[in-house]
């Protein structure tokens, strides 16, 4: 089994409301082999029903990072996924628990990876899931779809481990990785787009971010690797330089 592809899998709690489910979801990494646990501005934490909820867990708590936002938690990873029953406005690649689980642990035989649940209420925003490389969906009753945080990260967690243990399918699955930019690089690069073709005055000013949204979409579905991402900066390198030097003449 491997087992350190799994220390480099983050989960990810957006916003979580109920410090007990920060708990349980702690209790649900452990028992699968998980310890990196990140908390994305949680409402209630350090909590004393945070630690009676994680039982034997409580070393995943004491050890859980607590960040700022999204990107602070997930910059450094390759492959986001995104627990969301709805898409939204960022149409993600969907992927099947199973295989949104040997996509991360391939993935995580290079460096950090993400699986990220959002708010108990209201799940992950559109803001959140820009940051998302991909959505997992849990399948359930379409009558009552509605799972409890630790539940969904437990089945998840459940799902990687599976995904560990299959050596063979992993293997597969690792040589199809691309090297891919992390959330980070990615972000820098759309705000440097945004920058650049605002001053050509392609960006709509008055819609700023549209331009931006629309071009994540695209290229979550390209599943772009880090030589086209370097393609794509120096183009806008070049776009740039030729604004600059209109400038200085």
């Amino acid at each position: 089994m491997n087992t350190e592809c799994l220390l480099n899998i983050k989960i990810v709690l957006v916003r979580t409301f109920h410090p007990g489910n920060i708990g349980s979801a702690a209790r649900a990494m452990k028992t699968m082999g998980l310890s990196e646990l990140v908390l994305v501005q949680p409402l209630d934490y350090p909590s004393e029903q945070a630690e009676t909820m994680a039982a034997g867990a409580v070393d995943t708590l004491t050890n859980a990072k607590v960040v700022g936002s999204v990107l602070e938690a997930v910059g450094d990873c390759t492959v986001v996924a995104a627990c969301s029953a709805r898409a939204r406005e960022y149409e993600l690649p969907p992927l099947a628990p199973g295989d949104c689980a040997r996509r991360l642990v391939a993935a995580a035989s290079r460096g950090p990876v993400a699986l990220m649940f959002g708010p108990e209420r209201h799940g992950l925003s559109n803001e959140d899931l820009q940051h998302a490389t991909h959505r997992v969906l849990i399948d359930a009753n379409s009558e009552y779809s509605s799972l409890n945080l630790a539940a969904a990260v437990q089945i998840l967690s459940h799902e990687l481990r599976q995904a560990a243990r299959s050596e063979v399918a992993v293997a597969a699955e690792c040589a199809a990785v691309k090297e891919l930019p992390t959330a980070e690089s990615l972000d820098h690069y759309f705000e440097r787009l945004n920058q650049v073709f605002g001053a050509t005055g392609f960006v709509n000013k008055a819609h700023p971010g549209e331009l931006q949204k629309r071009l994540r979409h695209l290229y979550a579905r390209a599943e772009i690797d880090q030589q086209e991402l370097n393609i794509l900066q120096g183009m806008l390198g070049s776009v740039d330089r030729i604004l600059r030097d209109k400038q200085r003449e």
